[in-house]
């Protein structure tokens, strides 16, 4: 419990307009972008790094629980204050302190907005690759928390790939900062990367540093339909195999496609049996033949409908049906549970077909839309979380998919994150031994488990 006297010294930190407490606050921050939730005691919004280290020094002194947190997009209860205590907003620090072009790097606090950050660097001709969904509203704190990725990882990486350095406040209140402006550093242990995907369980990220590489002179995109769902395999494999390293490379199924069609009406062909979306983009030149030779392959696999895009506003026609996908889905149940798993990209295909299967044996609708190019699948289970019985079957389900995508040489997550959903499988693929490394690294950083506990691993 948050007593007065302790409840004055955090007023005293954040000031008036820092410390909220009534009861629509409380209830504002107490669920994620799904339907985890856990009430706070307090919502606090620090300003500086400063405050957030007086912050933890009290909380530490008094054994309060603190969740850090940025716009709360997270879909796996990673912001969700599981054992009350505080909400650490970190919105109000959200300035980009400096973009330095000469050396291609930025430093920013954790509350920058990941869109309002691309936007900025278009003025310095300088570009900023991960584009999680949720971009324009997903703040650069949560993305180094989360290791966010999104569909344009397939060539250039994710969160982790840009991370130079971050400046961290330990449950101690210490501040610590890790990494350089450098784009070499082997310094030691790589501590950077160490809180990179840590979900808040370690430390508190205050500064971001990242690096930032010339943007691509044109982009462009094909939308192919295809018959045969391996035949949506197999176009992945062919643009590799043909030296092309596509930027983006998603794949939606035919249940997908037909719950797109039927809510935005973008003339895809309903008889499909997969959809792919595929983005090259580089020198004028070379993109245009990439995109001859793309679509050479598409038709030799005997593509329903190729369609490709001849200009920028053609471009973002296309990805419309993409960013249809979860509206769209909206309409059919009230709760849709975005799963996520990654598979070795040869078994994409092969877990398509399990995920399917699970559907049927539990009487589930469970569309999919997958980053092809890695591997990564969201399963999107469209359920209604008032209806205890089904509810009961769709955990029974993402357990099966859990197991399925450990089962193929996958991974649990490759993009939301352990957070409580997972909580109770991570042994599945990471060991009692791994389980054992994971909580020395979190009682070494966080002794009282006061950091986000009960999240990624359960410490008591």
């Amino acid at each position: 419990m948050i007593n007065e006297s302790v409840r004055e010294e955090f007023q005293k930190i954040v000031g008036d307009d820092g410390l909220y407490d009534h009861e629509e606050a409380l209830v504002s921050y107490s669920y994620d972008a799904f339907t985890f939730e856990g009430m706070p005691e307090v919502v606090l919004f620090p300003k500086t790094t400063k405050e957030v280290s007086a912050i933890m020094k009290v909380a530490s002194r008094e054994n309060i629980p603190v969740t850090a947190r940025g716009a709360g997009t997270n879909l796996t209860g990673g912001s969700v204050p599981a054992r009350g205590g505080i909400v650490l907003v970190l919105t109000k620090m959200n300035k980009i302190i400096e973009i330095d072009k000469e050396n291609r790097t930025a430093t920013m606090e954790p509350g920058v907005i990941n869109m309002d950050f691309q936007k900025e660097l278009t003025k310095y001709n300088l570009f900023f690759p991960p584009d999680p969904a949720s971009m324009a509203i997903a703040t650069m704190g949560g993305n180094v928390a989360e290791n966010a990725g999104g569909p344009r990882a397939v060539k250039y990486g994710v969160m982790k790939d840009y991370l130079l350095g971050l400046e961290v406040v330990l449950a101690s209140g210490d501040v610590m900062m890790t990494g350089r402006k450098t784009m070499k550093n082997v310094t030691g242990y790589n501590l950077t990367q160490l809180f990179c995907g840590s979900e808040g369980t370690l430390g508190i990220i205050t500064k971001i540093i990242v690096k930032l590489i010339p943007p691509p002179e044109t982009r462009r995109t094909l939308q192919v339909a295809f018959k045969d769902l391996d035949d949506a395999g197999r176009i992945s494999t062919m643009i590799f195999d043909g030296g092309i390293l596509p930027v983006a490379l998603e794949l939606l199924d035919n249940i997908f496609v037909n719950i797109i069609e039927d809510y935005a009406h973008v003339g895809l062909p309903k008889e499909a049996e997969a959809l792919v979306l595929i983005e090259v983009d580089g020198p004028e030149v070379a993109v245009e033949a990439q995109v001859e030779k793309i679509h050479q392959m598409c038709e030799e696999l005997d593509a329903l409908d190729i369609k490709v895009a001849r200009t920028a506003e053609e471009n973002d026609e296309i990805w419309k049906a993409r960013r249809s996908a979860y509206g769209a889905e909206a309409q059919l149940r009230p709760t849709a549970i975005a799963e996520d798993c990654t598979v070795p990209v040869a078994q994409l295909v092969p877990m398509f077909r399990e995920v399917a299967k699970i559907a049927k044996k539990y009487d589930l609708l469970i569309p999919i839309v997958a980053h092809a190019g890695d591997g990564n699948l969201h399963p999107q289970i469209l359920t209604d979380i008032r209806d205890k019985e089904e509810m009961k079957r769709v955990e029974k389900a993402i357990d099966e998919i859990s197991a399925k995508s450990v089962e193929l040489g996958g991974t649990l997550t490759g993009e939301h994150g352990i957070g409580i959903a997972k909580v109770g499988v991570l042994p599945m693929e990471i060991g009692e031994v791994g389980i054992a490394v994971t909580k020395a690294i979190k009682n070494a950083l966080d002794p009282q488990n006061i950091l986000n506990p009960d999240k990624i691993v359960q410490m008591n």
